[in-house]
């Protein structure tokens, strides 16, 4: 085993051990009792549901995690990767085709072991708890519709990295990053009309009350918005939320049908102004910006490492080729994006504070906002008490109960 192998698979086991000291803290946290501020929404039976989902969730993620664990150490030191990679060698000429076909084989691989997973939490967990509204037809059809996209999108920007990496020479790094920023900002700009429509009805929100309130409140704050649609969430699940997604003149806001039917006009108009807020203070900008360095230093680095020996021969690969490389060096990275991950859980959880801040600001609307994150809080039984490692190391948005005490002193003009 070369220094290779002892930083991957030293990487799993502490991840997997990180995660598991951070379930268990979590779950001892459950036993707190209810805090005060939820009070008014939550009664001691919901409070015990959502405590139950929570512990659920965790054991359920548990196994699946040892079970993934198993999975890839097995595939591993069984020399999976070589025994792959000796099959398609003679089957396949073309070098692209063979990487796309080698990349493709353990994609699918994996989501048929995923499957009966996706199937219990959907079926049973999330049906145990009231939330599933997912129909057998709709989940094939999901699944359909996302192996498409996967074959078609993914299948050729991988297909395009693999050719650059391939012919590009000295440069070949920055070619690559320029190639996958281009696709990456295409995509986003094409998504709201074109692809998120596949998988959801968005409707334009009807003339009214709500509509009325939110045109002018965009107006108030200069936010260019042409329409508000409302997503058929309820079309999946009981659970609630809203979204900002796009960029340029393609922005849309989106509110979950299940979000409208469970909140007040006020309640709406301060969750979506905390939408409006990322934009209004940059979040997006700022977050596509540091995903195009990392995309960038994640090219460099594959550059650097692609042709070491040392990464092949630790998964028992003879030969060197960019599609294996390319496998092998992301497990290598593993360690450098969990941290990286934990920064950007950091970032996220400032901004949404700052989001909160930018709605409270903006609406006077204080007692509403915090209303509105305790009624999520119970229609999607949040878990009140996490523990703050477990924040720490998973929660991209502060705990309810934080953005709901900081809510109730910012002052308002």
């Amino acid at each position: 085993m070369n220094i290779y192998a002892i930083v991957i698979l030293s990487t799993i086991i502490i991840s997997f051990l990180l995660e598991a000291i951070a379930d268990a803290l979590n779950l001892r946290n459950l036993k707190k009792p209810l805090p005060e501020e939820f009070a008014d929404v939550f009664d001691e039976e919901r409070y015990k549901k959502s405590q139950e989902y929570t512990l659920t969730k965790t054991k359920f993620g548990f196994i699946t995690s040892v079970f993934d664990l198993i999975v890839i150490l097995v595939f591993w030191f069984a020399g999976g990767f070589n025994w792959l990679y000796e099959i398609l060698r003679p089957e396949i000429s073309h070098s692209i085709l063979r990487g796309l076909a080698y990349i493709g084989i353990l994609v699918i691989a994996n989501s048929i072991l995923s499957l009966p997973f996706s199937v219990y939490s959907t079926f049973v967990i999330e049906e145990k708890f009231g939330f599933n509204k997912t129909t057998v037809k709709t989940f094939i059809l999901d699944l359909i519709k996302s192996l498409a996209l996967a074959v078609v999108i993914g299948g050729l920007v991988l297909a395009l990295v693999l050719y650059i990496f391939e012919v590009g020479g000295e440069y070949t790094w920055l070619y690559g990053w320029f190639a996958v920023i281009i696709i990456g900002l295409i995509i986003q700009y094409i998504a709201p009309n074109w692809i998120m429509p596949l998988f959801n009805k968005f409707t334009p929100l009807e003339e009214g009350e709500l509509k009325s309130t939110i045109m002018e409140y965009a107006k108030k704050v200069k936010f260019p918005l042409k329409n508000v649609f409302v997503m058929d969430g309820s079309k999946r699940s009981t659970k609630s939320n809203a979204f900002f997604t796009g960029f340029w003149k393609n922005k849309r806001i989106a509110l979950f049908d299940t979000l409208i039917a469970n909140h007040s006009v006020n309640e709406l108009l301060v969750v979506l102004a905390h939408e409006i807020g990322h934009y209004k203070k940059k979040h997006i900008l700022k977050g596509q910006i540091i995903g195009i360095v990392r995309s960038g230093v994640l090219f460099f680095l594959l550059s650097l490492f692609l042709y070491q020996k040392g990464m092949y021969h630790a998964f028992f690969v003879k030969e060197i080729s960019v599609y294996t490389g390319i496998i092998f060096f992301m497990m290598l990275f593993s360690p450098v994006e969990m941290i990286l991950s934990i920064v950007m859980n950091l970032f996220s959880r400032k901004n949404e504070f700052e989001a909160d801040s930018f709605a409270v600001e903006t609406t006077n609307l204080n007692n509403d906002m915090a209303n509105a994150l305790k009624k999520l809080s119970k229609d999607n039984l949040s878990n009140l008490t996490p523990h703050p490692f477990y924040v720490f190391i998973h929660y991209s948005h502060p705990p309810v109960l934080e953005r709901i005490r900081k809510i109730k002193v910012i002052t308002t003009s």
